[in-house]
């Protein structure tokens, strides 16, 4: 009789066990949000941040490499409008 209780008790405890591994194997959707959000903010912090001063001086070089591709695509563009134009005249 001695033997069935122990028996019983490793039993009884085996399936404590697992019920507990159950729980805390699979973790709450809220948990796994809020993880994420840690996860997030600690990349955040690793993240050299450069100066106000730097990012305008390398927005206005942008601004102007952009207005001069513009200026010249838009001379390119009316070099062959006036080509496919005098092409025309002499057709």
């Amino acid at each position: 009789m001695a033997e069935n209780e122990k028996v019983e008790k490793v039993a009884a405890e085996k399936k404590a066990d697992k019920a507990e591994k159950a729980k805390t194997k699979k973790p709450s959707v809220f948990s796994k949000i809020a993880a994420w959000f840690r996860g997030v903010r600690a990349e955040l912090k690793k993240i050299v941040w450069t100066s106000p001063k730097v990012v305008r001086a390398n927005t206005i070089m942008v601004l102007v490499v952009i207005v001069i591709f513009a200026v010249a695509t838009g001379l390119v563009d009316a070099i062959f409008n006036q080509f496919i134009y005098v092409l025309g005249l002499l057709i």
